[in-house]
């Protein structure tokens, strides 16, 4: 694993990057590991693992939230296989190697973190705890890991950015010159230093499992609606009233430069704009436009790699959209190697399917420089707030710092292509 990206200008020739300002990362000595048992507090201490928010979330949330958040594509078969890919894998431990002074620091684009993984973007993060934007990102702040707004979360980019101190920002964008150039510069003015382009949008997904749950975008008033509602009396007071009552109807706030409609209007979809002309000369544009750090996520083919190097990225976010998008997309584990192979100078990030910090180092030694997990923070949140966030960090941070010791290895930037092989048999 190498630091990709570091010391490189926004362009990508050499030279130092002058990022927006952003918060300074904590010190070393102010970030606390993972507590022990006794001292974790009894609301947090049964979740032992990312899968345990899972099972909290399902209760917590109406039926129709928890699917949108849980659900894939058609048959799930990317989403399973996004697991399936991690179970292909088996760690090469080391022995008799003194592990003592390990840890679990890690470098993505000459900035220091206290892991290599981050918070991916999610869309309406608003619906799974009051304020949840503001959650996940204070969350991550306070861990020192890095955390990325989506376009389609129900709080201002500006906000997020203020209260949230997150400086990276995931953007929808229509294959329309006036608009890019709009939000780009929205985003710069709010103070963000990583402009991330989603590139597996084109069209909108077939998510069946959004229909059987009752739900749709805008959200149809309903009795089905109204009873899931009242049913989950804690999610309908803690988060839906207290968002009504202390913001308003949440609005999608950041898919264009300007305030887009409430999440009950009509003419949702229509404002989307047409994302089937976006192109790779629309990318150039930002690049042309944005100071900071260039980033394309939804990469699956080394020769999209090339051509987003080409045209100016900094970095690519190998994904296949947690399976959300095209079912039967290769898993972006097993795209992972060759796409590295032909990375240059970007960092390869990657997302999708992690849950262990097993997953975490199986991913660093096939070629990733950092990764992003997504639904665990969301379903944390859902369970217990911010505070649920920073425990699911920290019991990642933990199972990484746990398993470097058991691998053999001190820093993070050790773990490379032999501490992984293929597994000979059927998982």
């Amino acid at each position: 694993m190498s630091d990709k990206g570091d010391g490189r200008t926004a362009n990508g020739s050499t030279g130092a990057v002058t990022p927006v300002a952003a918060p300074p990362a904590a010190a070393p000595a102010t970030i606390v590991a993972p507590r022990a048992e006794d001292a974790t507090p009894r609301s947090l201490s049964r979740f032992l693992s990312l899968a345990d928010f899972e099972t909290a979330a399902r209760r917590a949330l109406p039926r129709q939230i928890y699917g949108y958040y849980a659900g894939a594509a058609e048959t799930s078969q990317s989403f399973q296989g996004n697991f399936a890919a991690f179970r292909q894998y088996d760690l090469v431990p080391r022995v008799l190697t003194d592990v003592s002074s390990r840890s679990t620091r890690a470098k993505l684009f000459g900035m220091d973190y206290w892991a290599p993984f981050g918070i991916a973007p999610m869309g309406l993060s608003g619906l799974a705890t009051f304020d949840g934007e503001i959650a996940l990102a204070r969350a991550a702040s306070a861990a020192n890991i890095p955390s990325i707004v989506s376009a389609t979360s129900l709080t201002p980019l500006e906000r997020i950015a203020q209260e949230g101190r997150a400086r990276w920002f995931q953007a929808y964008l229509p294959g329309e010159d006036a608009r890019i150039e709009a939000m780009v510069a929205r985003v710069q003015a709010a103070g963000y230093d990583t402009f991330v382009l989603t590139a597996d949008v084109p069209v909108a997904a077939n998510r069946e499992n959004n229909v059987r749950t009752g739900f749709s975008i805008p959200l149809q008033p309903s009795l089905r609606l109204a009873w899931d509602g009242l049913s989950h009396p804690r999610w309908l007071c803690r988060t839906w009233f207290a968002t009504l009552l202390s913001r308003g109807v949440p609005h999608f706030e950041n898919m264009d430069a300007f305030r887009g409609p409430p999440i009950l209007a009509r003419n949702v979809v229509r404002a989307i704009g047409a994302r089937d002309q976006l192109a790779w000369r629309h990318l150039a544009l930002i690049r042309r436009l944005w100071p900071g750090r260039l980033v394309v996520k939804g990469i699956l083919s080394p020769a999209d790699a090339v051509l987003a190097r080409e045209n100016g990225a900094d970095g690519i976010i190998v994904s296949n959209h947690g399976g959300r998008q095209l079912d039967g997309a290769r898993p972006p584990l097993l795209a992972l190697p060759e796409i590295a192979e032909v990375s240059g100078s970007m960092a390869v990030m990657l997302d999708g399917g992690i849950r262990r910090g097993s997953d975490v180092l199986k991913a660093l030694a096939l070629g990733a420089d950092f990764v992003f997990v997504g639904r665990p923070f969301l379903f944390a949140a859902a369970a217990r707030g911010e505070a649920g966030v920073s425990h699911a960090i920290a019991l990642l941070v933990a199972e990484i710092e746990r398993n470097m010791a058991l691998l053999g290895v001190s820093r993070i930037e050790d773990v490379g292509a032999a501490h992984v092989e293929r597994s000979p048999f059927p998982r």
